[in-house]
């Protein structure tokens, strides 16, 4: 079986005999509404690319290559053929070049591919000039491919990025006199709009991205899993699979897996590895949080309209987290219109939280990670004493000069919530915050403990309050041993300066 990725070509893909999860008919249900303005915003990685060059060949009629597909018994192949204008703001280089040179480029490049002089000088009118010569015969098609990178790219310098989005807003501007002259406009990217959105004229796009009909168009539902997968499937545990990698959800019901991270884990033989987020997680996302004092972003509720915003000058760390495919919709209640997010699987939760543990902690010379495994160690053989010490050494590598003198409690909090969440990689960890519940509950094969932390207080208060609240009581039919364990941190010393523990 020969897996796709990396593959945005759909003529490469199927001409090359790699695997292809057929998504025709959703796409036809959409298309079949008729000509139409549409936006659909999905996290990288996640087809936007290979959907639009689908879309490319099957509006320019080359039925070959969807032999065998839903679509090929259905498409009016002669009717429906109509010139296309392809524009892909990722192979621009505009890093290099500059955003006005790369429009320049891509405009003059489609315009050479449909055989098209273009006479006007700038940007916003070779656009409209490309458009109108293109549909001499018949309306264009006209396809638009991560319009937003230009500003995405560049959320960690706003002033460019502020540049941009004034530049693509002329450059979009003329789309609203050509209607004329279009068939259907299709705009795919990763944000949403706001009301600075650089398509602020154009009063008729619809966004797909939360409409039912659209919410399995990119991704892998666990039916076409195990239908297009079934032999790798065969080899692995399905619901560590699951876990590790399905989740995204725009409705809170119907879930797809990433298709890059799932491609990837067959690729590489079933080994469990974080895929997706390395592949270009924005640093000032992480320092972002860090700075507001996010560190645990799931399970909240919001509103569509924060959802869909997206302003340079503002912008809203949950919502560019949602965006961004670092959390998704867990689910929607109708009667108060609102969202509840969440990390999608295993995989971003757990790279979110070792990059964020990373930052509070100023770059550690140590992975994260590697003395989250060592706490699991010590909690596994019951050492509570070398537990302590690997908390306290997580907060040692954190440079003296650099501790948030104001912000204490809540960088305390923070280091403490992250590294037990880590945990539950390895052993059954659960972290709480709400009033009434313990810190962190961690379940190894022989033990349970009840852990609670205070600040500047005292670990006989801590280890008290585990049996004043009842934690452990939940778990009094259990074999295992059950293990209260009270700990005091000091603000002053930055390390848990006492512990007390009892077993039950």
């Amino acid at each position: 079986m020969k897996y796709p990725i990396g593959i945005q070509d759909f003529r490469e893909l199927r001409e090359g005999g790699y695997v292809y999860v057929d998504k025709t008919k959703t796409l036809f249900n959409i298309l079949q509404q008729g000509g139409g303005y549409y936006h659909l915003h999905r996290p990288r990685r996640f087809g936007k690319s290979l959907l639009l060059s689908t879309m490319n060949e099957l509006y320019r009629g080359n039925r070959e290559l969807f032999e065998g597909l839903w679509i090929d018994n259905h498409w009016d192949w002669e009717g429906m053929q109509r010139p296309v204008i392809w524009l892909k703001f990722s192979s621009q280089g505009i890093r290099t070049m500059g955003l006005e040179a790369g429009l320049d480029a891509m405009l003059n490049g489609e315009a050479n591919r449909l055989g098209i002089q273009l006479e006007k000088a700038t940007f916003d009118l070779q656009f409209k000039e490309l458009i109108q010569k293109a549909s001499k015969e018949n309306k264009v098609v006209l396809l638009i491919d991560e319009y937003d990178k230009p500003i995405i790219d560049y959320l960690d310098d706003p002033q460019v990025a502020e540049a941009h989005r004034e530049i693509l807003k002329s450059f979009y501007s003329i789309l609203k006199d050509s209607d004329p002259y279009l068939e259907l406009i299709f705009i795919t990217g990763v944000s949403a709009f706001s009301k600075v959105s650089i398509f602020s004229d154009l009063n008729n796009l619809y966004n797909l991205s939360l409409v039912a009909a659209a919410r399995t168009l990119l991704g892998i539902t666990q039916d076409e899993l195990e239908h297009y997968f079934a032999e790798p499937l065969a080899r692995v545990d399905k619901a560590k699979v699951r876990q590790w990698y399905n989740g995204y959800s725009w409705g809170g019901t119907e879930k797809v897996y990433n298709p890059f991270s799932i491609l990837s884990f067959f690729q590489g033989g079933g080994e469990y590895s974080n895929f997706w987020f390395e592949t270009g997680t924005p640093t000032f996302l992480i320092r972002e949080m860090k700075k507001r004092a996010y560190y645990f972003p799931e399970r909240i509720e919001v509103s569509q309209n924060k959802l869909n915003a997206f302003d340079l000058t503002r912008l809203d760390p949950i919502s560019v987290l949602f965006q961004t495919g670092y959390l998704t919709i867990l689910k929607y209640e109708p009667e108060d219109h609102l969202y509840t997010l969440d990390y999608p699987n295993m995989e971003v939760r757990q790279s979110m939280e070792q990059s964020l543990l990373h930052e509070y902690l100023e770059g550690p010379i140590q992975d994260p990670l590697a003395r989250v495994a060592g706490l699991r160690n010590a909690l596994r053989e019951g050492d509570i004493e070398g537990m302590v010490r690997i908390i306290n050494a997580l907060f040692a590598s954190m440079p003296y000069d650099l501790w948030p003198q104001q912000q204490t409690e809540r960088f305390f909090h923070a280091i403490i919530h992250l590294t037990f969440d880590l945990l539950g990689t390895y052993i059954r960890s659960e972290v709480h915050t709400a009033n009434g519940r313990c810190d962190a509950l961690v379940e190894t094969a022989d033990r349970i403990y009840a852990l609670e932390f205070k600040l500047d207080k005292s670990a006989a208060e801590a280890l008290q309050q585990i049996f004043d609240k009842g934690y452990l009581q939940p778990y009094a039919d259990s074999p295992k041993q059950r293990v209260a364990v009270g700990l005091n941190f000091s603000s002053e010393e930055r390390a848990v300066v006492a512990w007390e523990s009892e077993v039950l």
